[in-house]
């Protein structure tokens, strides 16, 4: 599986504009909860019908702060966030991300 992987606004908002609806995950290299959240993450990005993206929080601090201040989403790492018709409407945050949760969003 190839990872996409978002690190500025303007890629963000083609990806608003263009999937309408998409999953992002935020991730941070030097958390265990975080590695275990993107595994989760991972298995589920394999088999989901919408396409599924990576934001790394150590290379692409901006974007992680626009996310939360453009969907009033209190930034958490790691974090998950499904987005419909380009706007948030389900985030769950450590070890509330999993393939489950994910599939139910």
């Amino acid at each position: 599986m190839e990872e996409n992987i978002i690190e500025t606004m303007d890629e963000f908002e083609k990806i608003r504009k263009e999937a309408g609806s998409f999953f992002l995950l935020k991730h941070s290299f030097t958390c265990p909860i975080s590695a275990n959240a993107k595994g989760q993450y991972d298995r589920f990005a394999e088999r989901s019908e919408y396409p599924c993206y990576t934001l790394y929080v150590q290379t692409a601090r901006p974007l992680s702060n626009y996310v939360a201040e453009q969907f009033s989403i209190r930034h958490q790492s790691p974090q998950a966030i499904f987005f419909k018709e380009g706007e948030a409407v389900w985030d769950a945050s450590h070890g509330s991300i999993t393939e489950e949760r994910l599939s139910h969003a």
